[in-house]
């Protein structure tokens, strides 16, 4: 009712609406509590554009972060997220673990200057999702993905990191991540151990 009357709007409208906003996952509707702008920290969307499942029911991961440094846009990354070639770009590398086991390689490059301040020490402080840390302390809120997926053979320093043979197949998992008004703010691209894990997207 507050909404309809602030935007003079019918109630079905707003209804409408939120409905639209709930599916794009904008919003979350939470039982007894109201409707609440959608947030990675929440447990539900933790993980919400990492689509890896485990074949058995151990969903849990862990993080080891390998490095976090400044440098310039290569070609496709400054393609990928609307900048200008060698505009400062901060590039993130960790491993992704379940049960020890290292199950993703993920790269990530983010422009600086929707980060600035970001670095190995703010990274290894965060316990919680990558999402939730942009979200609290950047102002950057991920809404929507773009993804490519492809199969590759693991490199050599790839195969010593996720601990399989060299030239071994992996899936190579490449995101664009946007923020409102559909500005990309986030390049990634992860390879999937898929041994015991599988790619799972739901379709609607």
């Amino acid at each position: 009712a507050a909404l309809a009357t602030r935007f003079g709007a019918s109630s079905g409208t707003v209804r409408r609406a939120l409905d639209e906003l709930a599916a794009d996952h904008l919003v979350e509707r939470r039982q007894g509590s109201g409707t609440f702008v959608a947030t990675h920290a929440a447990p539900r969307q933790s993980f919400r554009f990492l689509r890896l499942v485990p074949d058995d029911d151990d969903s849990t991961f862990t993080r080891e972060l390998l490095s976090c440094h400044r440098m310039r846009a290569t070609a496709h990354i400054a393609r990928s997220l609307n900048l200008r070639t060698s505009e400062p770009v901060i590039e993130i590398r960790r491993l992704l673990r379940r049960r020890d086991r290292p199950v993703v390689l993920d790269e990530l490059w983010l422009p600086e200057r929707h980060f600035d301040g970001l670095n190995a020490e703010v990274l290894e402080g965060h316990t919680g999702a990558l999402y939730a840390l942009f979200e609290a302390q950047f102002g950057v809120h991920m809404v929507r993905a773009e993804e490519k997926l492809r199969a590759v053979a693991a490199t050599r320093e790839t195969a010593r990191l996720l601990c399989v043979a060299e030239r071994e197949p992996l899936l190579s998992v490449e995101r664009v991540a946007f923020t409102y008004g559909d500005r990309p703010v986030e390049l990634r691209r992860g390879l999937y151990c898929t041994a015991s894990d599988h790619y799972r997207n739901d379709l609607n």
